[in-house]
């Protein structure tokens, strides 16, 4: 069960922000392990938004891939375009990103 608490405004947003991102975090032939899910959240902490490719040996289709990864991390799935989604978790401690109401 992805959580999924942002408005469409908010996402909108966040996809605006995420189109000039380069992918942070890439899925490949072994697929989301817990390194991958580790290294997301590590870079989710730092920056709220990351972008995520899902590479071409990857055994998941790309929008599975990205959506396993943003319940395992435990973020909110922005948006998957291809093979390339964005992920968003607020960081309550640094917050980074202002979000639109």
């Amino acid at each position: 069960m992805i959580r999924n608490s942002l408005t469409g405004k908010q996402k909108s947003f966040l996809r605006s922000m995420g189109m000039s991102e380069e992918p942070i975090v890439q899925i490949g032939k072994e697929g989301v392990t817990p390194t991958v899910v580790q290294a997301a959240r590590e870079a989710i902490k730092k920056r709220e938004l990351i972008k995520v490719r899902v590479l071409q040996n990857s055994p998941d289709e790309p929008a599975d891939a990205i959506e396993l990864l943003a319940e395992r991390a435990d973020a909110n799935l922005v948006q998957v375009i291809g093979r390339n989604g964005l992920l968003f978790k607020r960081n309550f401690e640094k917050p980074k990103i202002e979000l639109p109401k």
